[in-house]
Order: structure tokens, then sequence, then C-alpha cells
């Protein structure tokens, strides 16, 4: 499919590794200028080796107010990629009020942030743009010891449907993609033992687990002009995990 991004300006969160990565180097490959956003400086000097094109910037989301004044910096911006997250995995016994502020600050407040600072923007400019938010099966599904993960997952699609009635007239299109295990580094770390990869393989009826790539096909396709008529939805990208 011929996909071209060329005279967009695109801002990806959590760009220093994995999907968010993945992502900003396709943006950029189609043409896009890039804005790669992350908290580990030493990932995005990385990238910024490999793809001198991409522009980087160095932000922890937690921090609201300081954040803002970034953002507000890399404006204008028509594509955004709200792909910063983090996961947790605790009983319900074991969660603390820290670690339950730091899964929503991330995973949550900061997309609020971004988006919002985005919108403002392009309904400034009268423009339109499009936002993909990196949810989770986790959102549509409960998984044990994950209480925290979940709800913050099912934060994110609620946040995707409502933003997208409220943006919509103003030919803004809001969508997530919804993965299931997705062999990043983290992915493979966490899905390593032979025991738990069987299990959640069985559970998978094409019987594999997405790769970084997998994603990156729909967000890329969620972003262009190729899905004009698309908004509000949350895309599994999970083998049909969902279905069974």
């Amino acid at each position: 499919m011929d996909i071209s991004f060329a005279g967009k300006r695109a801002l990806v969160t959590g760009a220093g590794s994995g999907i968010g990565r993945g992502v900003a180097v396709r943006l950029s490959k189609g043409g896009a200028k890039v804005v790669a956003l992350d908290m580990n400086l030493e990932r995005l000097m990385e990238l910024k080796r490999e793809f001198p094109s991409i522009e980087t910037v160095h932000a922890d989301l937690r921090n609201w107010d300081a954040s803002k004044k970034v953002i507000k910096s890399s404006l204008p911006i028509d594509l955004l990629v709200n792909n910063a997250g983090i996961a947790t995995i605790d009983r319900i016994t074991e969660i603390t009020a820290e670690k339950f502020d730091n899964t929503f600050h991330v995973n949550v407040r900061s997309l609020f942030l971004v988006s919002q600072i985005v919108v403002e923007d392009l309904l400034q400019r009268k423009s339109a743009g499009a936002i993909v938010n990196l949810s989770s099966q986790a959102a549509k599904a409960g998984f044990l010891h994950r209480t925290l993960y979940c709800s913050s997952k099912g934060a994110v699609d609620a946040f995707t449907r409502a933003l997208a009635i409220e943006v919509g007239p103003h030919k803004i299109r809001v969508n997530s993609v919804n993965p299931t295990v997705v062999f990043t580094e983290l992915g493979k770390r966490i899905w390593s033992d032979p025991a738990k990869k069987e299990w959640m393989l069985s559970r998978i009826p094409l019987n594999k687990f997405a790769e970084i790539k997998d994603v990156e096909d729909a967000i890329v396709f969620l972003l262009s002009d190729k899905a004009a008529m698309t908004t509000g939805s949350c895309l599994p990208i999970d083998g049909g995990f969902l279905a069974s």
C-alpha cells in the first residue's frame, strides 16, 4: 500500500525503543518530519545517530508542567502517536499509591496532556490531524495480577472513543491499537518463561505473538489518508485472542 506522509509533522512518545522507535523510523522513511520523545536520553542519542533527520526530545511525561513546555516547543504537530506506557504486574494487595499514580501518570495522564496540546494547536490552525493511542488487549480482557495495567488501558480506550466524538467535526481522527503480547525487548523478558508463553499462545488462534512490525503497520495505516473514514476505533492486533 502506497502511503506518504510528506509535508506532515509527527510526534511519537516513548520513541526510544520498541514500538515507538519502529513507528518513528517508519514515519520518517514515509516522508514525515518526526519528533521522537522519550525519557531515556541514551536511547534517544542512539536513535539520532542512526537517523539524523529525526528530531529528538528528552522529557519525562510524568512531569506535567515541564512536559507541557517541551511539547509546545515542538509544535506544530499533524500526527500524534501516544506510545509511552508502562506495564505492571502486582497483586491487588501489593498496589501502593505510588505504583497506582506512576501507572496512571504514564499510561493515562500523559496521554491527556499530549493530546490536549496537539488538539489545541490543530484547532487553532483549523487543520486536519490524526492521533493513535497505544492500548492493549488488556483493555478488553482481564489478566491475573494486572488489575492496575488493565484499568489504565481501559481508560485509554474510553479516552479514544470520547475524544474521537469531540474532535471528529474538526477533521481530527482518533483511534487506538490493542496488541496482544508484542516481542519487544520487554515482551521477550516478561514472556520468556515456557509455561507462561505456552499458556498465552494456547489462547491465540494464530498461535503466535505479535512482532513490532505488526503494530507499526496498523499505526501507519490509521495515521494515513487510507483510514480517512476510521475514527473512534480500538483495533485489536491480537491474532484472534479476543475472538476466542
